[in-house]
């Protein structure tokens, strides 16, 4: 797992041939729905029952960071390509929280923002370190437009994120 506070994308996650399966917008009131929606498209991907739930658990942390800590609502994308699964969610909005993140095993590249104000705070037990813990590969961007967090899963059986 890496992460890299200045990309918003794991490599090739911006595929331009790659189909997007899912394509949805969520707020407060709607992440039941989007769990829902990414339970059902990792497992059409053909992802085990174990990996389908990784999925959805990290898609709902980063949806439940761009609404508390973000903008309120969001955008959750999801698609295959390259072996992989990839999922990603954007606000456009201004960070809500401030302070620097404590540095994390795997999220290190995620402190170093200078006391800048932190789209997403990662702390011990907080949504993004269970992103970091989970997904095989986490991108995690922000700039004027606001923040985009990408992960990816395998595809292949046993393709799990290392030291799971």
């Amino acid at each position: 797992m890496t992460a890299d506070a200045g990309a918003a994308a794991p490599d090739g996650a911006d595929q331009p041939d790659a189909a997007v399966s899912l394509d949805q917008a969520f707020d407060a009131g709607s992440l039941f729905a989007l769990r829902a929606a990414v339970a059902a498209h990792a497992a059409a991907a053909g992802l085990d029952r174990y990996r389908v739930y990784d999925v959805t658990a990290v898609a709902h942390e980063l949806a439940a960071n761009a609404v508390v800590h973000g903008a309120g609502h969001g955008q959750l994308r999801l698609w295959a390509a390259d072996g992989f699964l990839y999922c990603q969610v954007s606000d456009d909005g201004a960070a809500r929280a401030a302070g620097a993140p404590d540095g994390l095993d795997g999220l290190d590249g995620l402190d170093g923002l200078d006391g800048e104000e932190v789209p997403w705070p990662v702390q011990h037990g907080h949504g993004l370190w269970l992103v970091g813990e989970v997904a095989d590969q986490v991108g995690i961007g922000r700039g004027p437009a606001g923040t985009s967090a990408t992960v990816r899963f395998p595809l292949e059986p046993g393709g799990q994120a290392a030291g799971r």
